[in-house]
């Protein structure tokens, strides 16, 4: 977990100087895909020895942070003529930058301040109007330096997109080892580039379906534990499991409620699947669905007032959506094949889901009206879509057959554009399956 007693950082806007008399250096994400912005991330001035790993280390994070995005191009290092030192005395050569593509320039500095401790800056330039975009400086510890970098990444983002970032972001999976027969799954947690990675379970019971709470400080899961398959929340900071009620049959497919104060979950009772909340205050359960069929991967609406979920209601597997009291309910998709695993953009504008169609899985996003649906990726299995927290990227597992005769399996986490351009493997350990993605640290 963050260290986040440690973080000390206080905020410095370092005269942030407003265009004039040029176009806005700007990446307009409304076109759909576009192309990537060159940008060169200098090496930070280090005001002393002790500083020099800091001042290469984290503009190597937010390089790999850009480009990670799909957004921009970060330039070969070895093609910057200007130094480190020149640019800190004197600022920028502009003209140096623009003679190697440069259209965004970042630099910055690592010193210690009187008090001891260490004070991070940077700044973002436009290379063709010569001019400062922004400028900001963070007081931290040493050990930081990574979530430093990440929210410098953000600022970058935010101010060349308009939109806000993801980077400062963390995902819990579930990290799967051992044949198919005898799969050991185990809850783990890692920075949202797989840095800082950790496991939360020893692997003696199975889980899945790990959501993080609007805090970030809970984690809702399924395990199959010594009484079947149960409902569970794990705090971070205390790393303490407790099921979350005591009920006789199977609770799965949690997930929090917008406020953080509820989870919402299917439960089998009688043969019959329907959906439940459960106040966390109050820890008494409220019935959401009524219906026969099977009911469940609940989700809700970022404002909570609607609720997405899966249902066979209609003969198949289908979407649909409903008030947050079960009433007004609506089936939004109509196509052929199965739909599953909706979950509600947090912009609230789209809904992933997972469809099955004709032997292949597909992820795709479809309108909360039922409206233009698109399929982003496909394979032989793929599942478990998770949104950044901008409603920007997507976070999803696919898993295919591998080994003599297609016995084995292998699963590994990707993340892709909402375009469905800019798909990447995210490494782990071990393979990987059902990620979720945190929202913004604080």
């Amino acid at each position: 977990m963050y260290p986040m007693k440690k973080i000390l950082f206080a905020l410095l806007l370092l005269l942030v100087m407003p265009q004039a008399a040029h176009a806005e250096l700007v990446l307009d994400l409304k076109r759909g895909v576009v192309e990537p912005m060159p940008i060169a991330v200098s090496s930070f001035h280090a005001a002393s020895q002790q500083h020099h790993d800091f001042a290469t280390q984290i503009p190597g994070v937010i390089s790999a942070n850009l480009e990670s995005s799909g957004l921009f191009k970060p330039l070969n290092p070895r093609a910057f003529v200007q130094d480190v030192n020149s640019m800190q005395i004197a600022g920028p050569r502009f003209g140096e930058w623009r003679a190697i593509g440069t259209q965004a320039l970042v630099s910055g500095s690592v010193t210690t301040t009187a008090d001891g401790r260490t004070r991070v800056e940077f700044r973002l330039w436009d290379v063709f109007s010569e001019k400062q975009l922004i400028g900001m400086a963070y007081m931290t510890t040493p050990e930081n330096w990574r979530r430093i970098a990440h929210i410098i990444s953000d600022e970058i983002y935010k101010r060349l997109t308009g939109e806000e970032g993801y980077f400062d972001t963390r995902i819990v999976y579930v990290a799967e080892s051992g044949p198919p027969q005898a799969r050991v799954k185990r809850l783990a947690i890692m920075d949202q580039d797989g840095a800082n990675h950790k496991y939360l379970t020893d692997g003696r019971d199975l889980v899945l379906t790990p959501r993080f709470s609007p805090s970030r400080q809970q984690i809702t899961y399924m395990s199959y534990g010594r009484r079947g398959p149960r409902v569970y929340l794990y705090d971070i900071n205390t790393g303490r499991h407790e099921e979350l009620g005591n009920f006789p049959n199977m609770t799965f497919a949690p997930r929090f409620s917008p406020d953080g104060n509820k989870v919402i979950m299917s439960m089998a009772t009688n043969g019959n699947t329907d959906i439940y909340e459960m106040s966390l205050r109050t820890r008494q359960p409220q019935r959401i669905t009524t219906n026969s069929s099977i009911d469940t991967a609940p989700s809700y609406s970022p404002d909570g007032r609607q609720i997405a979920f899966e249902s066979d209601r209609g003969g198949t597997q289908q979407l649909y959506t409903m008030n947050a009291d079960g009433t007004n309910v609506q089936r939004i998709t109509f196509g052929q094949g199965r739909y599953a695993n909706p979950v509600w953009s947090p912009r609230g504008d789209l809904i992933a889901f997972t469809r099955m169609y004709k032997g292949k899985f597909y992820i795709g996003v479809i309108r909360p009206d039922g409206k233009g649906e698109r399929l982003i990726t496909n394979a032989y299995h793929v599942e478990g879509p998770s949104w950044s927290p901008n409603g920007r990227v997507l976070t999803y597992f696919k898993e295919r057959p591998v080994g003599p005769g297609g016995t084995q399996r292998q699963a590994k986490i990707y993340t892709v554009d909402i375009t469905g351009y800019n798909e990447r493997w995210l490494r782990t350990p071990q393979d990987g399956s059902d990620p979720a993605w945190s929202p913004l640290n604080p």
